[in-house]
């Protein structure tokens, strides 16, 4: 008879179900760095900097390793622009909606914005050095850029509309065209900022904004 101190437990072995789901778990795991890691490079050589090949070497893995997670270079910068419209839904929209519906929310996407791009100034915005690298090159990435940039044009115009269905905007303002007008002003900011590297661009900004409320008649009902 074994001494007690001789004996061991055995771990009954993961059912095959079980050990799949490890697998797949670990598995997106490893893709989600992948995207994090070429997102941050992304940001720093544009979407068509980027490479399989390049990925793989920032991730110490082989190519084949990375190239089994997104099946094809188009892939991977797909995946890229998904990801970083999320994070970009999350830090400009999401914290918006918070606020009153009308100029309350408006202001707060606008401002939102407007610091998201200037965060971004050192590196640089996917959506404005993608439109740039994928505007006359019809494909998937360029079918990715439009859809997400659709996505954000979208939801200001709708919060255009809600600021003039509370009173706060004129009857009959044009979400598309202030819609237009805001996403030129985050443009300039951009270029003043970035490339002319001029003092005051957020200050600016700002004040292009309450001309663009101005203009529309606000009424300080917020």
């Amino acid at each position: 008879m074994a001494h007690p101190s001789h004996t061991t437990t055995r771990r009954p072995r993961p059912a095959p179900n079980e050990r799949a789901g490890r697998a797949l778990a670990k598995g997106q795991q490893t893709k989600s760095a992948i995207i994090d890691v070429a997102l941050r490079m992304a940001a720093q050589v544009g979407l068509e900097g980027l490479s399989i090949g390049a990925v793989a070497e920032a991730m110490r893995m082989s190519k084949s390793g990375v190239f089994a997670h997104f099946g094809s270079r188009d892939e991977l910068q797909i995946s890229v622009v998904r990801e970083y419209y999320l994070r970009f839904e999350s830090e400009v929209f999401h914290e918006a909606m918070a606020r009153k519906r009308g100029l309350p929310r408006l202001r707060a996407l606008f401002e939102h914005w407007m610091r998201y791009t200037s965060a971004e100034l050192d590196s640089g915005c996917i959506f404005i050095s993608g439109a740039v690298e994928f505007d006359d090159r019809p494909g998937p990435v360029r079918d990715a850029l439009i859809e997400a940039v659709n996505a954000w044009q979208e939801a200001m115009e709708r919060a255009v509309a809600q600021a003039r269905d509370e009173g706060h905007l004129i009857a009959g303002a044009d979400e598309r065209q202030i819609t237009f007008e805001i996403h030129a002003l985050i443009l300039a900011l951009h270029y003043d900022a970035r490339f002319l590297q001029r003092p005051g661009s957020m200050e600016r900004a700002l004040r292009g904004f309450d001309n663009i409320l101005a203009r529309y008649g606000v009424c300080e009902k917020a």
